[in-house]
């Protein structure tokens, strides 16, 4: 007997539908074709254990299953639920009318209950595309898979409710969520707060710009100012996430199965903090069979790189392109798989090996060609992406003390979403331009106009200060965010004067 169950495999952030073909007949022997994993080869075995622990027995029959299309790899342990009733049905244990309905998967325990699965939500997106009536699945991904309308979503939590669901027509209780509701509820409470900052008033209102353009930006002081204390801070105060881009989101660390427990939308931008350590194939994704790297588990968020100079330069090097492309394509032989990436980037650094360059208190350590080593590890070209670059200095006692709390961060937050309305509206023709750092040169000169007195002070600026031909675009983009920030159409020079300040690394006796 021939029976027909179907299952999915998530490649790059999609899904496709995979038909598994059982057939019974007489002999014996259990063949498994159409390119599976060892995990699935496995699955016989963790069948055969649940059946028996369920009151039903694994047919000694020769039994013949095929993945289709065969000639796509299936890996993981997904495909357990899918296979095991497909078995059941071949061999009539039970009956099975709608089963080519559902798409069916989870990875079983020997005692027949339910593991949780990868890729829930795009699989969910590819049933409904596709006209399947529901989705069965593990209890624990249950609220990720619901996120999709249109679509019945059963979280089980083992084989025999499955079961009993086609043998007896005994009903499954189908999850919904309120997607909007959860959505918006999680704005309004971030985790971490700028009132919880003290002092650092001028990194804040760094901090504010950066968010509004969504510039990258990048830290220098010495250990123990605030560096990442303040970069914590920052998905506080970007603009909530739209339910598209919470989709696309969600669905991403769906695939690398991070998505937390009974946790349906990501409301919440991602915050990435990949230690120094890591490999280019880790930071970027890939492997020989890809998945998402950091990058692209911070698309829509940050991507926050502490004591950047301690990064192997390979590694800063592969970002280049994402950070410019705003998406990652990793080539194999067989296949092409593209990621996104669009992601702000927060590194901080000290300033020398000991740390205390910059800190007037502490004594100068290091010497001249220690100190342009350590630098020299951070390529021009990877500084040329990176907009905004400040300098920290330690708090004082006297602020540290202070009972008093500082500017909350939904404050920050509804100014930062009216900068972000205007650059929307500004941008609308443009398809792949969002907000100021996505600008590129033509765009800079339709947006970015000067008046005669901004012209000359920006030159002058420019001359005294020995900034570098890369700050000039970076400082008209940055004027333009804060010029936004305070609702001007025009750039006017106290824009242009406090985003010169912006550029430290560019001075003469930094880098280069």
């Amino acid at each position: 007997m021939l029976v027909k169950v179907f299952g999915s495999s998530v490649f790059g952030v999609d899904a496709e539908i995979i038909t598994v073909e059982i057939n019974m007949e007489k002999g014996i022997g259990y063949h498994l074709v159409g390119l599976p994993d060892n995990a699935i080869r496995e699955s016989s075995f963790r069948i055969q254990a649940a059946l028996k622990n369920n009151g039903f027995k694994f047919p000694g029959k020769k039994i013949i299953v095929n993945m289709a299309p065969a000639d796509m790899r299936k890996e993981g342990s997904a495909y357990d639920l899918t296979l095991a009733l497909g078995i059941l049905s071949a061999s009539n244990q039970i009956k099975s009318d709608d089963i080519d309905k559902y798409i069916i998967m989870g990875e079983l325990s020997l005692d027949g209950s339910l593991q949780p699965i990868r890729g829930a939500l795009p699989i969910a997106i590819k049933a409904r595309q596709e006209g399947f009536k529901g989705f069965i699945l593990p209890k624990q991904n249950a609220k990720e898979a619901a996120i999709v309308d249109n679509l019945e979503v059963y979280g089980v939590e083992s084989i025999s409710e499955v079961i009993n669901f086609f043998d007896k027509d005994e009903p499954l209780e189908a999850t919904k969520i309120n997607t909007r509701e959860i959505f918006y509820n999680n704005l309004a409470h971030p985790e971490f707060d700028f009132a919880d900052v003290k002092g650092q008033e001028s990194i804040k209102r760094c901090m504010e710009i950066a968010a509004a353009g969504g510039h990258n930006i990048i830290m220098v002081g010495p250990p123990g100012s605030g560096k990442t204390m303040l970069a914590k801070r920052l998905p506080s105060i970007l603009p909530p996430m739209s339910l598209q881009e919470a989709l696309e989101t969600t669905k991403i660390h769906s695939v690398v199965g991070r998505v937390k427990e009974n946790v349906g939308l990501m409301a919440e931008r991602p915050f990435r903090s990949p230690h120094h350590t890591i490999s280019d194939v880790a930071l970027v994704g890939g492997g020989a069979y890809p998945q998402p790297g950091e990058i692209s588990l911070a698309h829509n968020g940050i991507l926050f790189l502490d004591e950047l100079p301690e990064f192997k330069r390979t590694v800063l090097e592969v970002m280049r392109q994402p950070l410019e492309d705003r998406e990652v394509t990793i080539s194999r032989a067989k296949f092409t798989v593209t990621y996104p990436s669009s992601f702000m980037l927060v590194a901080s650094m000290n300033p020398s090996p000991s740390g205390y360059f910059n800190d007037p208190d502490a004594p100068v350590t290091s010497s001249p060609a220690e100190m342009q080593r350590y630098l020299g590890k951070i390529s021009g070209p990877l500084l040329d992406r990176i907009d905004i670059h400040i300098e920290v200095t330690p708090v004082p006692f006297d602020k540290l003390s202070d009972e008093r709390k500082g500017e909350s961060s939904i404050q920050i937050r509804e100014r930062v979403t009216k900068a972000r309305e205007f650059q929307t509206e500004r941008f609308k023709a443009f398809e792949n331009v969002h907000y100021n750092a996505q600008m590129n040169v033509k765009h800079i000169k339709q947006f970015c106009k000067l008046e005669e007195s901004s012209k000359t002070l920006l030159k002058t600026a420019m001359e005294r200060l020995n900034l570098s031909a890369r700050a000039y675009d970076r400082i008209l983009k940055v004027s333009r965010t804060i010029a936004d920030l305070e609702a001007s159409a025009e750039i006017k020079g106290a824009h242009i004067s406090e985003a010169i300040q912006y550029r430290s690394l560019d001075r003469e006796g930094w880098l280069g």
